[in-house]
């Protein structure tokens, strides 16, 4: 088996008991056999690897997201975690989010405006300026969201 299949089957341990074996069966609907031969390093199991489907459900009750953050880290891609943050979109809909988004925006403009006063962009003026980009990005991801909600 290659590295990157062997850092995937890692990952899936970690996942799994991150969780709790029992749990993640319940999760899942798979056997202990199973998911131990998604995660099992033997040649026998070499080419058996987690489902997407699986793995989304056991990261929903996980504390950390195992197996996606491998991924990325296998891709090159650099994830930002954010653990307050829930899988539901926040309450109301397109139209909140649609205010939200303009207010955020104003907020990130007038931030950048103080910022480049002076023609220089301090360490703490970056700051503040990635943390309002942050919550703007937030805001986005809400309406993707509320947005898929309402096409299905």
């Amino acid at each position: 088996m290659n590295a990157a299949g062997n850092y995937l089957k890692k990952h899936t341990e970690a996942l799994v008991k991150d969780v709790g074996l029992e749990a993640a069966c319940a999760l899942t609907g798979k056997s202990k056999a199973t998911l131990g031969r998604y995660y099992s390093t033997a040649a026998e199991h070499a080419d058996r690897f987690i489902p997407a489907d699986a793995v989304a459900q056991l990261e929903a009750a996980a504390s950390y997201p195992h197996v996606t953050s491998a991924l990325a880290e296998l891709k090159g891609i650099t994830l930002s975690y954010d653990a307050s943050r829930t899988n539901n979109p926040h309450p109301g809909g397109v139209n909140t989010d649609v205010v939200a988004l303009s207010q955020r925006f104003a907020i990130l403009m007038g931030e950048y405006s103080d910022a480049i006063e002076d023609g220089i962009i301090t360490f703490n003026e970056a700051k503040r300026l990635l943390r309002e980009t942050l919550e703007l990005q937030q805001v986005l991801i809400n309406m993707k969201l509320h947005l898929e909600q309402e096409a299905t």
